[in-house]
């Protein structure tokens, strides 16, 4: 059994960090029950490759150590057995664009008020408010914004993207640890919390040492390829 062993999980979430932060409660025993839209997540066809079902490695990669319910949250059917599934969870993780749920009557506040030990954790692009406030967010995009690309490449070359999803992978992780910081919380006090790990957020934490040099010395951070910025 694992750390969570005993803790319930409903995964409303979709893509990448979301369920990247699912699987990792999932991984540590939580029981994680994903909830995918009648279409199914959009990374089942994320591929080549493909298993012997037609779902892509990408998929895989994010998803292991779940259950599968198919509900469509659109409609009030939907809804409703959502609302029941939380009535003995734990966790709700969900991505939706700002807004979305509060449409449907899920705000945070109307969920806290119905299951008061509830953990909600939201994976957004920029927060819900602010310039950038309910705007959604990619990887790509937030790597470009948060300044990743920036002091990635080559000395005097361009800017590039890094090989791998770093900002969704690290918001991911952030939200995982969210959630247990809210647990820890809620075995002293009874209640859950509302949590936001926003992928903007995430990639501007990821700026160490160039933020750190930054804000010391006032340089601009440039590209050293495979040199480090300081040592």
């Amino acid at each position: 059994m694992g750390a969570l062993d005993g803790i319930r999980v409903v995964d409303a979430s979709r893509i990448l960090g979301g369920p990247f932060c699912g699987q990792v409660l999932g991984d540590h025993g939580a029981d994680v029950l994903k909830i995918e839209p009648p279409q199914g997540d959009d990374t089942r066809g994320w591929g080549p490759p493909f298993d012997a079902r037609g779902v892509a490695s990408y998929y895989h990669g994010l998803n292991r150590n779940k259950r599968l319910l198919t509900l469509d949250l659109a409609s009030d059917a939907g809804r409703d057995r959502l609302l029941a599934l939380l009535a003995d969870a734990d966790v709700l993780v969900e991505n939706f664009k700002t807004g979305t749920l509060e449409r449907w009557g899920l705000a945070p506040d109307a969920l806290a008020q119905r299951f008061p030990r509830l953990v909600h954790c939201r994976v957004s692009g920029f927060g819900a408010d602010g310039p950038l406030g309910g705007l959604p967010g990619y990887d790509a995009a937030l790597q470009a914004m948060g300044g990743i690309m920036s002091v990635n490449g080559e000395a005097g070359g361009e800017a590039l993207r890094v090989g791998l999803p770093v900002v969704d992978l690290v918001t991911g992780l952030n939200a995982a640890l969210g959630v247990m910081l809210a647990l820890h919380e809620r075995a002293r006090s009874g209640r859950g919390q509302f949590i936001e790990s926003a992928l903007y957020d995430n990639a501007l934490t990821l700026l160490h040492p160039h933020a750190a040099n930054w804000f010391m010395d006032g340089d601009t951070p440039g590209r050293s390829g495979n040199a480090h910025p300081n040592i």
